[in-house]
């Protein structure tokens, strides 16, 4: 079973490395600088800010279904990134290299299929979990902190 992980656009994101601290504070954000290599997963490039890299650290809605589990949880997005970040058949690095939440969900946004995997051999799971035609999309989260990572769709 094919697949394609999808990270967020930068759209909603880009108008807000232009504010200043006091503005991202108001809508309950804020700037921070990576201090250490692997601790700052971006949510738009799908890989870990180095360390001395700007970010902006938010409360993000990433399932916006209108259920019971409708869940919204803090993100990083650098301010270095430009486009939305894609791969198929195959967990981009923020991901392989961290242990993952996965989570199925049906059309209607009802959670229906979950696992823990080490991202660098989640690749079984995933296809296990897209193989119910009940799943129609996958929300893999970063497991110990519990944060949203990105989407998992079949491939076309």
């Amino acid at each position: 079973m094919a697949f394609t992980v999808s990270s967020l656009p930068i759209e909603p994101f880009a108008p807000l490395f232009a504010l200043d601290d006091a503005a991202l504070a108001q809508r309950g954000a804020m700037r921070v600088v990576a201090d250490a290599r692997f601790a700052f997963p971006c949510r738009v490039t799908l890989d870990d800010a180095e360390p001395g890299e700007r970010l902006i650290l938010l409360n993000y809605e990433h399932q916006s279904a209108d259920t019971p589990f409708r869940s919204a949880h803090a993100i990083y997005v650098r301010e270095t990134a430009t486009e939305t970040t894609a791969t198929t058949d195959a967990l981009p690095p923020a991901l392989r290299r961290r242990l993952l939440s996965l989570r199925g969900f049906d059309a209607a946004g009802m959670l229906r299929d979950a696992d823990v995997v080490e991202g660098a051999v989640a690749e079984p799971v995933i296809e296990r979990m897209l193989t119910d035609p009940a799943i129609a999309y996958l929300h893999a989260h970063y497991a110990k902190p519990g944060c949203y990572a990105a989407r998992i769709d079949r491939a076309d």
